[in-house]
């Protein structure tokens, strides 16, 4: 079934392009991130979601939060979470003030190889879009996506 079958209402018909859409971004950043950097979409996202927390009151998110950012259970982002401090990118460490809360940070070097990966996910993002944007029933998600300006 296409996005364009007439069986389809056109909620579903517009549900399908952007899955579509979605599917081909990340098959296209996912190739490009683990060929250059072994690294997944689900690992980059993560490790920029938390490159992005800052020191002092209110500055920690709780590992729902995380999961919620990068889209995955609370147990999935902990096996991921667990992967990348195997590998030295990521570290966790105790909450001072709550005993039972943990938090995560990047590692100097996970940092780095953000910072490496940064390119080639923006490279791999553009690249998806420009060969989206040849299909005429991605090409209004392509144009939208585009469009948006969300604050960082």
């Amino acid at each position: 079934m296409t996005a364009t079958d007439p069986a389809l209402t056109a909620l579903a018909q517009g549900w399908c392009a952007l899955s579509a859409l979605h599917g081909r971004i990340e098959a296209r950043i996912e190739r490009a991130l683990q060929a250059r950097h072994d690294l997944s979409v689900r690992e980059y996202s993560l490790l920029d979601v938390l490159s992005r927390q800052h020191d002092g009151e209110g500055g920690h998110l709780q590992m729902k939060q995380v999961a919620d950012a990068v889209v995955l259970s609370q147990s999935a982002t902990t096996r991921l979470v667990t992967r990348l401090e195997d590998r030295g990118l990521l570290e966790r460490y105790l909450c001072p003030t709550d005993r039972r809360g943990i938090y995560t940070n990047v590692t100097e070097a996970g940092l780095r190889l953000l910072e490496e990966a940064r390119p080639t996910n923006d490279a791999a993002l553009r690249e998806a879009l420009d060969e989206a944007s040849k299909n005429p029933e991605l090409a209004p998600l392509v144009r939208t996506v585009e469009s948006l300006n969300v604050p960082a």
